[in-house]
């Protein structure tokens, strides 16, 4: 007969406190027991109670970093910061619900793509607990970021959503059609709107070479004139300086003035180009 090997279960807890309490009364009897239950509800009362007053000080250690950064910022910024966590929110809700992942991808965004420091985090995580308990549409969202701010502003707000859209690893086509709506909806032109998913969309194929790269980065089809070339960028110039968008902080006129060093490489490589071809 073949022989099985039965494990054996080791005593729980209840098993040991019960040994403890019978070795307990032996030695000390009903008093010694009865002092070692007091000195461990005493301990556990006081653990307890330092564990609530050391949650109840990082929070309001928390609180009080968010409200002197806030202060701090102007209006503006406040206001633009706040549209923007709880649009890309809402934009992660779109689906239905908001995944962990998806929450962990906005706050990387801030802190890869924006070099969020420590306390610019405190802020965006309090703004993200409020937008997950926003009852507003994304449709008011965006109401009211294009009533309160100019073009440039809303072109770097449809920037940022891409740009959280392609820090994941499959866009699908949902996501592109919600980010072309947002910015439809914003009144971006259609060129711009264009201009802006040609260049993302491209940059994920690495079969496109670096001229065609250029071309898209100027809204332009590879038969352009220079003319046209020129054209598109003045137009381009103006509309990401960084100074239209500096009062929003530095963190946007940063993203501006990665745009122009995008647009000022594409035509100056076409430039070249087309002198050498005369």
């Amino acid at each position: 007969m073949r022989y099985q090997y039965h494990s054996h279960n080791q005593p729980g807890c209840g098993g040991c406190l019960l040994v403890a309490a019978l070795i307990l009364l032996a030695f000390g009897g009903a008093p010694l027991l009865i002092n070692v239950i007091g000195i461990l509800l005493s301990t556990g009362i006081f653990l307890f109670l330092a564990m609530f007053v050391a949650f109840w000080a990082f929070s309001f250690y928390i609180r009080r970093k968010v409200s002197e950064y806030e202060q701090s910022q102007t209006e503006s910024r406040k206001n633009f910061v706040s549209l923007l966590v709880h649009i890309l929110v809402k934009v992660a809700q779109f689906d239905g619900n908001i995944t962990r992942a998806e929450l962990q991808t906005i706050k990387n965004f801030f802190r890869a793509h924006l070099h969020y420091d420590q306390n610019q985090m405190f802020w965006v995580n309090e703004l993200i607990k409020d937008a997950t308990n926003n009852p507003d549409s994304l449709e008011t969202l965006l109401a009211q970021f294009r009533s309160s701010f100019a073009y440039e502003p809303r072109l770097i707000l449809v920037e940022l959503v891409y740009q959280v859209f392609f820090s994941n690893a499959r866009v699908t086509n949902q996501e592109l059609e919600l980010a072309r709506n947002i910015g439809e909806y914003l009144e971006l032109s259609s060129y711009d709107l264009q201009t802006i998913q040609s260049r993302y969309i491209h940059m994920r194929h690495a079969a496109v070479n670096q001229e065609q790269q250029y071309y898209e980065v100027l809204g332009l089809q590879a038969d352009a004139t220079f003319e046209e070339i020129k054209k598109a960028y003045r137009k381009l110039s103006m509309k990401y300086h960084p100074d239209k968008v500096g009062h929003l902080g530095e963190e946007f006129r940063g993203v501006a003035e990665e745009k122009m060093k995008e647009i000022n490489a594409a035509y100056q490589y076409l430039k070249t180009k087309f002198n050498n071809q005369h």
